[in-house]
């Protein structure tokens, strides 16, 4: 039987693991609207939109290599840059994008997970994000300068978003 083929969305070759500003989003599974919502051009995250951000703001206590940089919980995705520096020193071994964006879905869905148990949070369907995540390099400047306005403005365009359900 012939399965269909995931689209690889990665750059091939390239090494995930080495310095460099990287722009990352993550949508939830079916594009569901759990973690809050917008109104009047605002953010009103719920509880699960607070927890999300705060295991975000986590990573770099994980993984000392990281800087955070802008982001933003929307209500059905993340949108942040994140900054691999190798120069600070650790113990660990370089890990890559995925390894940093796997902890923090892992992180989230656990407790998304006990929320839903014993909050009344609303339920997902089998996974609360989708499986994988949206990257891009930053490669220079002028882009992390765009990238930084379009998470800055993200609120107010919500309604052209291409997650907005």
């Amino acid at each position: 039987m012939n399965m269909p083929r995931r689209k690889v969305i990665r750059l091939g070759g390239y090494d995930y693991s080495q310095s460099g500003l990287y722009f990352l989003t993550s949508c939830t599974q079916h594009s569901l609207c759990l973690f809050g919502t917008i109104q009047d051009g605002k953010m009103f995250p719920n509880q699960a939109g607070e927890m999300v951000q705060r295991w975000w703001m986590k990573l770099n206590e994980k993984y000392p290599q990281i800087i955070l940089h802008e982001m933003i919980v929307m209500p059905n995705h993340v949108h942040g840059i994140i900054q691999i520096d190798h120069q600070v020193e650790t113990e660990e071994s370089s890990p890559s994008v995925a390894t940093f964006m796997q902890w923090f879905k892992t992180m989230t869905t656990n407790e998304y997970l006990q929320g839903v148990r014993q909050q009344d949070w609303q339920a997902f369907p089998k996974r609360l994000w989708q499986r994988s995540y949206y990257e891009h390099i930053i490669r220079d400047e002028e882009a992390y300068h765009e990238i930084t306005e379009y998470i800055k403005t993200n609120l107010q365009n919500w309604g052209k978003d291409k997650y907005f359900m």
